[in-house]
């Protein structure tokens, strides 16, 4: 397979039949399907997610991002009685949000919103791309309100009910501020992990809040044009201390999820040895890029033309991607957020 030009975005399309999109999280969360390419051999094996074991040893570092997803999706009442639905994307303090407003145009300034007898807001602000500010007004903590009255914001691809909130989270999530899951963590277990562990594999957690612009596609002919979007990060202390000793003892350090590569990379771009950092990250990984500290990567299959696979396509190769992707169809993997695993060597 011969790529042209890999700053084209059709470059990065591919043909996905519609009922390859998971709609539902499978049973048992380590029994989805795994494709694994090793990068040094070129070689695709096809393997179950509990699999997993069998590559990785002792001394690994496996990096996790452990944010959790809001319930980010409520709705709500205008004085008029009018129902308005709002997605949560992204905090600016403490009462402030970033949000999608439905709808919106019927939405002027200073007009509230009322949720619930304990929660309500008031619209502040128009952003240039269509997001709002609103400020909101509760009682109580506002993350437990939003457990009992929002719905989880799921990706615009799954169109059926989930009925266990839980199944939209990974089970070692931890802090919250996400509105879209870091999918590919969705496959591990506690008894896995804890298998993992018991055989010498050292685990660290980072935390990176997945937006929804995770899902947005490129639109830009040439994707060196396209504005990224931004996610807040967190990355510790311990965190640099543990990446910066596996590095030192060339140990693997190997990537759960795109989320967790956008914080190694990020934080790596001010060298080594990496310190603690926080912040907002617009980090747009494309081919050709030089990883500074993934040394292999877990992740789900994404969309086309989407930014995920340009970073996968970096990782791996364009032509690797793109024929893992298209064997991957042959035989009927499950694609994107509830969907099947790769993993890459």
């Amino acid at each position: 397979m011969m790529i042209n030009n890999p700053n084209n975005l059709s470059t990065y399309d591919y043909f996905l039949p519609e009922k390859l999109i998971a709609q539902n999280p499978i049973d048992k969360r380590d029994e989805s399907k795994m494709l694994v390419f090793n990068r040094k051999t070129n070689n695709i094996e096809h393997k179950h997610f509990f699999d997993i074991i069998k590559y990785l040893q002792s001394g690994d570092l496996l990096v996790l991002n452990n944010t959790r997803v809001l319930p980010a999706r409520i709705f709500g009442y205008k004085n008029t009685g009018a129902k308005v639905e709002v997605l949560l994307l992204k905090r600016h303090g403490l009462k402030i949000w970033e949000v999608l407003l439905k709808p919106a145009k019927r939405l002027h300034i200073g007009e509230k919103l009322v949720f619930s007898d304990n929660l309500s807001a008031t619209l502040l602000k128009i952003l240039d791309d269509g997001n709002r500010i609103i400020e909101f007004e509760y009682v109580g903590v506002f993350e437990s309100i939003l457990e009992s009255i929002g719905e989880m914001p799921l990706p615009p691809y799954i169109h059926e009910k989930l009925c266990d909130k839980e199944r939209y989270q990974t089970v070692y999530n931890k802090v919250s501020g996400s509105a879209a899951a870091p999918t590919a963590g969705l496959h591990f277990t506690k008894e896995l992990i804890n298998s993992i562990q018991d055989m010498g594999v050292v685990i660290t957690y980072v935390t990176l809040d997945v937006g929804l612009g995770t899902f947005r596609p490129c639109k830009e002919d040439d994707i060196r044009n396209h504005h990224i979007h931004s996610e807040h990060y967190t990355f510790s202390k311990e965190n640099a201390d543990i990446i910066n000793k596996a590095k030192a003892e060339n140990r693997r350090v190997i990537a759960v999820g795109t989320t967790s590569v956008r914080v190694l990379e990020t934080v790596a771009k001010s060298g080594f040895p990496l310190s603690e950092q926080h912040g907002n990250t617009e980090i747009y990984i494309y081919p050709p890029y030089e990883f500074k500290v993934v040394d292999a990567l877990i992740t789900n299959f994404h969309l086309p033309k989407s930014t995920l696979l340009m970073l996968i396509s970096a990782f791996m190769g364009i032509e690797n991607a793109l024929k893992c992707y298209e064997k991957a169809v042959e035989l009927e993997y499950r694609f994107f957020s509830f969907g099947d695993s790769m993993l890459i060597l």
